[in-house]
């Protein structure tokens, strides 16, 4: 038998389903596609040059993502964001990231507190890389070490089906200036509490965090509500 081993592929290529769905996700969490509007398949297949079948797939796939309804007799529409929602989401986030960020603390090694830190620099330069996506899929990978570190490897799936609709969030605080601190200080002190191996102080940096942001989006959500009842 051949001794000879294949080389792992880290990366798979995407296929076109997946760009499809990358390039959709990105324009409603972005704001291309606004909340409510309607996602017409024709104009989406011309845009994009694909099928209707990729389209009505990719439809799927982000209806089970939270960002997009089928409502009876409209079709599909981005999905709205509300208060509640946003509080759910934030309560999630709370339980699985405290924990995550404890366990990496705990369970940290300088390799571990090399990949994350470049993790960081990489979060850094997606606040300035205008390419679509760039700064939620820098986030993501931010947050995957932090798991990965902890062993949080259900945790972290859970997380991932929440990715969209947390990215939406984010879009919303990061429109506004008037918050504590800038989201890539909190990164920060994330980042530094870890690789110190303080799970205590890890822990509340990630809850100063979320009491920031959460914050900031109950007040912008509340905002738009109102606006809408009025």
């Amino acid at each position: 038998m051949s001794t000879a081993k294949l080389t792992k592929i880290d990366h798979p290529p995407a296929t076109l389903r997946d760009m499809v769905q990358d390039r959709m996700r990105d324009a409603i969490i972005e704001g291309v596609f606004l909340p409510g509007e309607r996602l017409v398949e024709r104009p989406l297949c011309d845009q994009l040059g694909v099928s209707r079948t990729v389209i009505r797939e990719t439809i799927r796939y982000l209806e089970a993502e939270g960002l997009v309804e089928i409502l009876p007799g409209r079709g599909p529409i981005v999905a709205i964001m509300n208060r509640e929602d946003a509080r759910q989401i934030y309560a999630i986030r709370r339980m699985l990231e405290t924990a995550a960020a404890e366990g990496c603390a705990r369970n940290i090694t300088p390799e571990r507190a090399h990949t994350l830190i470049d993790a960081l620099e990489r979060l850094k330069l997606g606040f300035s890389d205008k390419a679509p996506g760039a700064l939620f899929r820098a986030t993501a990978d931010f947050y995957s070490e932090i798991f990965d570190g902890a062993g949080q490897y259900i945790a972290w799936d859970i997380v991932q089906r929440l990715n969209g609709r947390i990215s939406r969030l984010r879009m919303i605080t990061l429109s506004t200036s008037n918050r504590e601190r800038p989201g890539i200080a909190h990164m920060e002190r994330i980042c530094e509490a870890i690789t110190s191996g303080n799970p205590d102080a890890a822990r509340r940096a990630v809850e100063h965090h979320l009491d920031d942001t959460s914050a900031i989006a109950d007040r912008l959500l509340a905002a738009e509500e109102k606006s809408e009842n009025d």
